[in-house]
Parts: C-alpha cells; sequence; structure tokens
C-alpha cells in the first residue's frame, strides 16, 4: 500500500501529517515530491510515526519513494488565475470542486495556494470565464542526478506515457549517474499519449511497457508498473474505481514482469470491485491512494493549521484522523495478511 502525497504539492504542514498519520496505519510507501523541503517534511512524519510503534524493526518502515516526469504530465503542474478578473458575483465553483482547498474565498483576495494545488485540474473547466490555465514543470535534465543523491530515496516513480521511449531512457541515464540505490523504480503509466492524441489500446500499452521493461532491466534498476487509471480523481466516486480496476483487469494477460500496483481513481470502492475479480485480482501486488487519502483527513489537517499546530500533535484531533486512516487502509491490510502496526501509549 502507498500513500501518494503528490508529486507538486507542497504543502509541507500536510505533508508531514499525512506521513505520520497513514505511515501509522500501515501503508508500506510515502510518494512525495523531488523537493528537498517536501522529503524533509515526510522523514518528519516517518520518525514521528517510528516513535509510536513497538515490535516493528527499522527495516519494515515505510519506503520513501520520490516521484520524477519524463514530459508534459498532469501530476506536475500548478493551477494559477489573477483574482483582480474575477467578475464580484462569481459563484467560485472553482473554490468548490477543489479537493485541495488550495482556492480560497473570495474576500481573501487570493488566487491559487500554489504550495497546496497538486495539480488535478478539477478548476480549469469549473471556471465560466476560463480565467485558470495550468502552469507545467519538470526537473532540468542536469538537475536530477545531483537532487536524487542529496534526497537518497528508498523508491523513485517515473511518471510517463506512450510515445515517450527516449525521454524515458534518459531520465533512467540520469536515475543511474545519481549513485543511488533503488529498492523499486516504479513506472506509472496509463491509456495516455504523447500529446494527448487519441488513446492506444491495452494491447499498445503493454507492449510499450515491455520496451519499457528491457530498458529498466538494462539500468540495473528492478521494476514496479504503476497502472494509472485515471489520474488523481479517487476522492470523486465510483466510475473512477471502475476505471482503476479495469485497466488492471485488461492489462493482466498482457503485461511484462514484474508486480502491477493500482492506482489512478482508487478509493474504498476499488477493494470489492477488486474482489469480484476473484484468483485474477489476487495479481494485483498493491494499491495506491492519493485523492482519497487526502479527502478523508483534509477537515482535520486544516483545522489544525488554523491552530498553528501539527495534526501529529494535537491529542483531539488525532484519535479521529487514526481512524480515519485505517478505515482505508487496514481492509487492504488484511486482504494481504499484513500486520498492521501496534501504537504504543
Amino acid at each position: 500500500m502507498k500513500l501518494i502525497g503528490g508529486a507538486s504539492n507542497q504543502d509541507l504542514a500536510s505533508i508531514e501529517d499525512l506521513t505520520g498519520i497513514y505511515a501509522l496505519a500501515g501503508v508500506h510507501c510515502i510518494d512525495v515530491a523531488a523537493d528537498a523541503a517536501v522529503v524533509a517534511a515526510a522523514r518528519r512524519g516517518l520518525r514521528w510515526a517510528a516513535q509510536r510503534c513497538r515490535g516493528r524493526p527499522p527495516e519494515a518502515a515505510p519506503w520513501l519513494m520520490v516521484s520524477l516526469n519524463d514530459g508534459a504530465d498532469p501530476h506536475f503542474r500548478k493551477a494559477w488565475f489573477d483574482p483582480r478578473c474575477c467578475p464580484a458575483d462569481c459563484l467560485r465553483p472553482c473554490e468548490r470542486v477543489c479537493p485541495a482547498q488550495a482556492i480560497p474565498a473570495a474576500p481573501e483576495g487570493l488566487g491559487v495556494l500554489s504550495e497546496r494545488c497538486y495539480g488535478c485540474g478539477r478548476c480549469l473547466p469549473a471556471c465560466p470565464l476560463g480565467l485558470i490555465v495550468e502552469h507545467p514543470y519538470s526537473l532540468a535534465p542536469e538537475a536530477v542526478a545531483p537532487l536524487l543523491a542529496e534526497l537518497a530515496p528508498d523508491a523513485v516513480e517515473l511518471h510517463t506515457r506512450l510515445g515517450r521511449s527516449a525521454a524515458f531512457a534518459a531520465r533512467l541515464e540520469q536515475l543511474q549517474a545519481s549513485g543511488v540505490s533503488l529498492r523499486r523504480l516504479s513506472v506509472s503509466c496509463g491509456l495516455e499519449m504523447e500529446g494527448g492524441e487519441g488513446a492506444p489500446t491495452p494491447e499498445e500499452l503493454a507492449a510499450e511497457l515491455v520496451e519499457r521493461h528491457r530498458q529498466v532491466l538494462r539500468a540495473g534498476f528492478r521494476p514496479l508498473w504503476q497502472l494509472d487509471g485515471r489520474p488523481m480523481s479517487g476522492d470523486v466516486g465510483a466510475g473512477t474505481a471502475h476505471a482503476a480496476v479495469r485497466l488492471l483487469q485488461r492489462l493482466l494477460p498482457l503485461a511484462p514482469p514484474g508486480p502491477l500496483q493500482l492506482a489512478g481513481g482508487t478509493n474504498d470502492r476499488t477493494l470489492p470491485l477488486l474482489e469480484r475479480l476473484g484468483a485474477a485480482g489476487d495479481r494485483a501486488c498493491g494499491v495506491a491512494f492519493g485523492s482519497e487519502a487526502r479527502h478523508r483527513l483534509q477537515p482535520l489537517l486544516l483545522e489544525a493549521q488554523a491552530r498553528g499546530r501539527r495534526l501529529l500533535d494535537l491529542p483531539d484531533l488525532l484519535p479521529p484522523a487514526l481512524e480515519a486512516a485505517a478505515a482505508l487502509v487496514s481492509p487492504w491490510l488484511r486482504r494481504r495478511r499484513f500486520s498492521t502496526i501496534i501504537p504504543s501509549g
């Protein structure tokens, strides 16, 4: 099980709280932006969780993963608009649809809070005047190796699309140059083409993943295939859960060697859908939660920030936060017969 902190999420307080709470709930991996401040916040959350666990050896602690991309990707963008252009009578649908609450109420005179925005894009079509735009970004090639050497993550996730084999290979060379020993290289890909032209078939996706498998092995890494059903939409509803499980089902007979992980639209409806597949569903090695994990804790995170404290340090908010996280995590741990973490004290 993986917590997706967000490849664009730089809300340090939330990242620290989410990491600590979901680590204590039993996730096996924390995936965050490749940013020194973000990684430091995640490690503070991991230390907090480690101090409250007993009977777990250090090597059983969650992996820390950082996310990179090899080209344009919705996970690596921020929304932006100039609030001075908004009509005074606007009903602000952008504010209502933002799951990260990154768009404050109008009287504050602010646009998008960049550190909270994780690029889901739901605000873009919501604006009736089309005032909201996206600002994509990517690490420069020369910055990748020294940054990874500094961050020293346990694993890396590389977001890619079909048609970007050369860019993918270039990122692999940069990973090699960092000298970091990775437990896994997670390759995140869905049914999307470079340039947004059309949608590939599952057979086309599988064929390209087979080639990526050769590239990953030649570079000396162990692959994990993250199948991105519907990116950053897990808290929307049952349709997104169907998209994630459907992609897995269609790729199972075609995928290259290596574990398969569900992502992109995963939520509390995903597990029942997966169990309907019977033995085929058992081939899914794991699941990743992003939007759904944040959505469950968002009111408590904001309350803690309003008090100027970590959620991890507030005895009245911590129990409901842990209960909400456990409700998402525990059914998956029971399914795979994983041992949950026992809090001390």
